[in-house]
């Protein structure tokens, strides 16, 4: 593993390891009833997630960037195999960073600190789209995560075919 694809993986892991924490608050807001126990659990999460210090945001934000650094430093290369797997996995990290800068942001703030138009009802609608938006952010970085397996398998079946075809060279050279 290269140190370009390990700032790819090293910030899709540390993520996907954070939203898995979410998901145990998300997957009830979503999927399970809808109890005053389960939205006073999401409420108090995502208060104290968005309440926590100034350095944890500047760590999630550096890792963002890190991942951004990475899927471009493995772009640059610009093979077939740099266009198709690092740049639909560059794709697919610019679509997660958009949700959550257009979705989890306003609605952690909505969720955390509602203004005083917020009703009840807004509340808990915002804390199920921020479950729903961690959802979508999982499976973008789960598919990053296929695309750069996908992109290692590749690699080493083309490394198998051209060892290969060296040795049906090599074995005619031979015979000649």
């Amino acid at each position: 593993m290269t140190f370009k694809q390990a700032a790819v993986l090293a910030p899709v892991s540390f993520f996907l390891g954070i939203l898995f924490i979410c998901f145990n608050v998300d997957h009830k807001l979503l999927w399970g009833e809808l109890t005053e126990t389960v939205i006073a659990d999401g409420f108090s999460f995502y208060t104290t997630f968005f309440n926590s210090p100034p350095a944890i945001k500047a760590l999630l934000h550096g890792m963002i960037g890190v991942g951004v650094l990475g899927l471009v430093g493995k772009l640059h290369k610009w093979d077939d195999s740099a266009m198709f797997f690092d740049g639909s996995s560059l794709g697919v990290y610019v679509f997660a960073i958009a949700v959550y800068t257009a979705v989890i942001c306003p609605t952690l703030k909505t969720v955390a600190i509602p203004l005083e138009e917020d009703t009840y009802s807004d509340r808990i609608e915002a804390v199920r789209v921020l479950a729903a938006a961690n959802v979508i952010i999982m499976i973008c970085l789960g598919l990053i995560l296929t695309l750069q397996a996908g992109q290692v398998y590749a690699k080493r079946l083309e490394v198998q075919t051209i060892e290969v075809e060296n040795k049906a060279l090599d074995k005619e050279k031979k015979e000649q």
